[in-house]
């Protein structure tokens, strides 16, 4: 198997840290340490899976056992973990986003260029069985060029609970668009091969979570409580985005709305177009003709839905330790552009303006030299 002799240590032994440790296990790899601040989940994750289990993130990267590192902790401790698992030598997996605030992931960034490790983002959408079919038939020249991406990622109640490190921004970097627009927005960038961005436009709204009447029919955030809580982030985001040959792409994502949920994505091309519903195992290509006489031409693909995106994800990073190769997918250099796109959206949203993308430390010092 693709994992066998791989020694993973998880650090955030939470749900997405378990969800990990089982998928790579599953892979062949060895659960070796955890690392968590929670006794009772240091316990349970001890139990489970027969590993040693640390307090700190410093006990567990300089483990012996330990050859790789999967960062599953709020997104503010990103950078320290990182850094000191690449210093340690080990490959890290960071979960998406790849840190709190484009400072922060640029000095990961940074690291893992000077590192001999491999350090991917937890991008795990782009595996699925939906994206990997129209990766495809994008590869076969089906859609002709890539003009425009609709991405949604849109609950109608779906707050994290408020005083959780969700909606702290301090912990997270921001709501919403940090959360789950990162998805829809990766997403994006990645079916256009990551394009030159030119202008980003967008809004961010705090309106639901600081409303003592807030609804939530299926508990989402439990114990809602507006007035004791601090809530300082966004719960919705609407942003648009041109790029440099004239592909666009425009983001709606919500924790809260009032209109039905929806995780449409949308890709149009010169030749046919597709749309799928982010992480499912379905694709829609939406085609015309003239044989016979004018046309809609709709086929429908359905994929193998044994395959997740989260297990093909984790597939690659084992294989690129195994082989010890360079990644060929969920680089770090991805995930930084998705933040600073993040970075602009919100910069955006601050100066009631569009906006470029942050010049990077590398162009600001090419720029004085």
């Amino acid at each position: 198997m693709i994992g066998e002799g791989i020694g993973i240590g998880i650090v955030g032994l939470g749900g997405m840290g378990n969800l990990h440790a089982r998928s790579v296990q599953e892979l062949g790899a060895t659960i070796v340490a955890g690392a968590d601040l929670v006794s009772e989940q240091r316990e349970q994750f001890a139990d489970e899976f027969g590993a040693r289990t640390y307090e700190t993130h410093e006990e567990l990267v300089v483990d012996e056992a330990v050859d790789a590192v999967i960062v599953a902790t709020p997104n503010r401790f990103h950078e320290p973990i990182a850094v000191a698992a690449l210093d340690a030598g080990c490959d890290v997996l960071i979960e998406k986003p790849l840190a709190h605030t484009l400072e922060s992931a640029e000095r990961i960034a940074e690291t893992a260029a000077r590192a001999n490790s491999v350090c991917m983002v937890g991008f795990h959408n782009r595996h699925a069985a939906s994206m990997a079919m129209f990766d495809e038939q994008h590869a076969r020249g089906r859609f002709g060029d890539l003009t425009h991406v609709e991405a949604n990622y849109v609950r109608r109640r779906g707050v994290p609970g408020p005083g959780s490190w969700f909606t702290s921004p301090e912990l997270a970097g921001g709501g919403a668009l940090l959360d789950i627009g990162v998805h829809a927005l990766d997403l994006a960038l990645y079916a256009l091969d990551f394009p030159e961005i030119v202008e980003v436009s967008g809004v961010t709204r705090t309106t639901f979570g600081t409303d003592a009447e807030y609804a939530d029919p299926e508990g989402f955030g439990d114990n809602w409580d507006a007035e004791a809580e601090t809530y300082e982030v966004d719960d919705s985001v609407s942003a648009f985005i041109r790029c440099a040959d004239g592909q666009t792409i425009s983001l709606e994502a919500a924790w809260a709305t009032n209109r039905e949920e929806n995780m449409d994505f949308r890709v149009r091309g010169t030749q046919s177009g597709a749309q799928f519903t982010i992480g499912d195992t379905d694709l829609q290509i939406l085609e015309a003709g003239t044989a016979g006489c004018d046309h809609y031409a709709d086929v429908n693909l359905s994929g193998d839905s044994t395959m997740t995106g989260y297990s093909e994800q984790d597939e690659r990073f084992l294989e690129a330790i195994a082989t010890a190769g360079v990644p060929e997918t969920n680089t770090v250099e991805e995930a930084l552009t998705v933040q600073r796109v993040i970075d602009a959206i919100y910069r955006s949203s601050e100066l009631d303006q569009t906006t470029q993308l942050a010049e990077s430390p590398t162009e600001q010092a090419v720029q004085l030299d």
